[in-house]
């Protein structure tokens, strides 16, 4: 059976393996929508006294959150990616402005700086070095 697979053409594969896709996305379309069209008719009429809704109804409420709220990922969504995305260019960033500034600084203020950083008690700021109260 391998031995056939491995010698068939990717047009016969792709023939093949089409159909079978086609038909899983279907599939997964249906059981979604019904399994929103039978929990919002049990839950909402009686919840908050809203009508129930049809098959194509629920498909569409289905469609809705995917568009608003991502999701049906393997990853469990699409926002984590881009959450840690947003963390680098803002890391980025900080790097930048804080690479101008010490480009900026005199020799006094960066020693100041060193001064300030290697002092963790809180007595002094980083960049004045008289003592606070």
């Amino acid at each position: 059976m391998r031995k056939r697979l491995n010698d068939m053409t990717r047009l016969t594969k792709l023939i093949l393996i089409a159909p079978m896709a086609i038909l899983g996305m279907v599939i997964f379309c249906w059981i979604g929508g019904e399994a929103v069209k039978l929990l919002w008719n049990w839950l909402a009429p009686a919840l908050f006294g809203l009508r129930t809704i049809t098959f194509w109804q629920a498909l569409g409420l289905l469609a809705l959150c995917r568009i608003l709220f991502g999701g049906f990922g393997l990853s469990g969504g699409g926002s984590r990616n881009s959450r840690r995305r947003m963390e680098g260019r803002i890391g980025e960033r900080v790097s930048e402005r804080l690479a101008e500034r010490w480009e900026q600084m005199t020799d006094e203020e960066r020693e100041r700086f060193r001064q300030g950083l290697h002092d963790r008690s809180g007595r002094t700021t980083p960049l004045d070095s008289n003592q606070s109260a």
